[in-house]
């Protein structure tokens, strides 16, 4: 079947072809009832419209090029739902690319973007050091640029984040309230501000209550099960006292309780877990996890919301740029919660 073009419907309804290709691009200068006809018709004869040359004429492609280091994890699932949503309902389509903590993969990725003339670009950035050439270049080509969750503070770009600080002194705080006072924090040792901030707020914690931040119940590593299971193996072994396990994300806080529950010790009788991002198995597994919650559907909306209204602006690059930051939200359940039914 031959393919619709817009010279049919310009034959079709008898006017030329630049009143049609002006209608379908909605321009101020073809009247309401010409670009109803034309609509009408290009959906009778079934015209699809080639968006790669409307967008090189209009100069936009309404396409968001999102950049995350994985969407294994239910975090930056949802956060990416809550963006798709807000910018699908104003007439944008997203692609994504995923870094796996890559800076290779992640510059790839940007450059991708820009080979599809994407409209702007929503990124949480990898793990690895050094990655602010490449997203700096994107402000001075003056292709807009928005960080969620992982942010590069130097530079001066708008952002969507959570107050990790606060974050990690809620959980440490809810441990010491139920009593437990040998605090372990078991952390990233990647090069990300997120997880820096969430130890500060363990220390800050331990400070304000009078307890003391022991470095040997601090431990760093590359955030998993295998490292919540090992930390708790190696803490068993040297026979270092401890009451309570804040580890800064859900998996490493799961594999504590996973080795805790193996070796017989009973949580949270013996042993307070609370984990960080309120991953979704967490209220399902025995006994429940407790957690602090990143509100990341409304981190995904209002990053769309912040680059939708930053966009309807003759400058998105402000001298000040705009930066969001979410309130955490303790999430406290059986694993930490002593006495109470969760």
């Amino acid at each position: 079947m031959k393919k619709t073009t817009i010279h049919d419907i310009a034959a079709e309804l008898g006017v030329t072809f630049s009143t049609v290709a002006r209608a379908l691009n909605d321009h101020p200068a073809i009247s309401a009832a010409t670009k109803a006809a034309v609509l009408e018709t290009a959906r009778r004869l079934n015209y699809q419209q080639n968006k790669l040359a409307s967008s090189l004429r209009s100069g936009r492609s309404n396409v968001i090029g999102i950049i995350v280091p994985s969407l294994d994890t239910s975090f930056f699932s949802s956060v990416v739902h809550g963006m798709e949503r807000v910018l699908n309902e104003n007439g944008y389509s997203v692609l994504l690319y995923q870094t796996g903590e890559s800076q290779v993969q992640e510059q790839k990725g940007v450059n991708t973007f820009l080979q599809s003339r994407v409209d702007g670009v929503l990124a949480s950035v990898s793990a690895e050091k050094d990655q602010t050439e490449f997203y700096a270049s994107l402000r001075k080509r003056q292709v807009p640029l928005l960080f969620f969750d992982r942010a590069i503070q130097e530079l001066a770009i708008p952002s969507v984040t959570i107050n990790d600080f606060q974050g990690g002194f809620a959980a440490t705080e809810h441990l010491i309230q139920q009593g437990y006072q040998n605090i372990v924090h078991i952390m990233s040792d990647l090069h990300l501000t997120i997880f820096k901030e969430r130890l500060r707020g363990y220390v800050e914690a331990l400070k304000q209550h009078g307890l003391p931040v022991r470095e040997e119940l601090i431990f760093k590593g590359r955030v998993s099960l295998e490292l919540g299971q090992q930390t708790v193996q190696q803490l068993l072994e040297t026979q270092t006292p401890f009451d309570a396990i804040f580890a800064a994300e859900d998996y490493t806080a799961m594999g504590a309780l996973q080795t805790l529950q193996e070796r017989g010790v009973p949580v949270p009788e013996k042993v307070g877990i609370i984990g960080f991002a309120n991953e979704a198995f967490g209220a399902f597994v025995t006994p429940s996890l407790s957690t602090v919650d990143q509100q990341t559907v409304k981190m995904g909306e209002e990053t769309a919301r912040l680059f939708l209204q930053l966009s309807g602006q003759k400058n998105f690059y402000q001298e000040t740029p705009e930066r969001i930051v979410l309130d955490p939200i303790l999430v406290p359940r059986k694993s930490s919660t002593r006495g109470v039914n969760q």
